[in-house]
């Protein structure tokens, strides 16, 4: 039975390794990130509460206890993403982080538009899974909260899919910046990560360190704007929420405070990879290129090696 399956893939597997392959790496890999990252929101927002098993008034810090939550779910969202797609892709699933390595790195351009087209129809996909799941849970939410979806009132169960700015913004300037320098810092360290001139990590420990650091960024900086720092990851479920009938919160994304929202996401992590990918190059890189070296875990640190300039 296997000899007569290993045939049959084995006649239909010239495909899988065109560019057909890696979109569907990025596909699933992007389906998985989102399927456990909006699956913890809406643990979080809607499901915890109604189930009998959410915490007691005893807890203190609750709210707080919620966002460690949500903070390590997307963690663990990102690393078994990784490691779902990182052998056939690379496991970019994220469109600023295509377009950062395109820019720096030499990945080809003409491969960024599959694989951002692909990274969008795994989120969008992963969202709808996630809604199928938890569609009793947000009706019932948002019943006993009173929220109509689609106003304003519904925006909390709007944020199980997609992002929005924090109420003490009143225009796009604040959400662009905050969402610039969190991917900014999310694709500097990434590079220094799988840099090998640098200090690589041991085994395949690479996808959990990539999920330290998107946990990091949702500790440091996640209240502002929700950390989209990924438009993929904002975009497609966005795009599923205004079909499943947020309206206007979800596309435009009208907020009252910040309104047509939607491009910001998209907009601000691509300015903000391609940042950080030019200052770890500029700081790190080009200083370990030039002094041709080991890492530095397998040398003494000897910084007259560095000319002057």
């Amino acid at each position: 039975m296997m000899g007569v399956w290993h045939v049959r893939m084995g006649a239909g597997a010239a495909w899988r390794k065109t560019v057909w392959g890696e979109f569907l790496s990025e596909y699933l890999g992007t389906f998985v990130l989102i399927a456990f990252g909006d699956g913890v929101v809406a643990m979080a927002v809607a499901a915890l509460n109604q189930s009998g098993r959410a915490a007691t008034n005893h807890t203190i810090f609750l709210a707080s206890g919620d966002w460690l939550l949500i903070t390590f779910g997307w963690m663990i969202a990102v690393v078994l993403a990784i490691y779902v797609a990182g052998g056939v892709s690379g496991a970019h699933i994220n469109p600023a982080v295509t377009v950062a390595l395109a820019v720096r790195r030499g990945f080809p351009w003409a491969k960024v538009p599959h694989y951002i087209f692909a990274q969008v129809a795994g989120a969008f996909t992963g969202a709808a899974l996630v809604y199928l799941n938890y569609k009793d849970a947000i009706k019932g939410y948002e019943h006993a909260t009173g929220a109509v979806r689609g106003q304003s009132s519904s925006i909390a169960s709007y944020s199980i899919f997609a992002t929005f700015p924090a109420g003490f913004f009143h225009n796009p300037m604040g959400p662009f910046i905050d969402e610039l320098i969190g991917t900014a810092l999310l694709v500097g360290i990434v590079l220094a990560v799988i840099d090998n001139l640098n200090l690589p990590p041991k085994g395949n420990l690479a996808p959990w360190i990539i999920g330290c650091i998107v946990a990091g960024i949702g500790m440091s900086f996640g209240a502002n704007t929700g950390y989209a720092i990924n438009p993929a990851r904002d975009f497609g479920p966005r795009l599923f929420a205004w079909f499943a009938g947020w309206d206007g919160v979800a596309l435009p994304g009208n907020y009252g405070n910040v309104n047509w929202y939607w491009w910001l996401p998209i907009v601000a992590p691509i300015v903000g990879a391609v940042i950080g990918a030019l200052v770890y190059d500029f700081f790190i890189n080009h200083v370990l290129q030039a002094r041709g070296e080991p890492p530095t875990s397998e040398v003494e640190t000897r910084g007259e090696v560095v000319e002057e300039l």
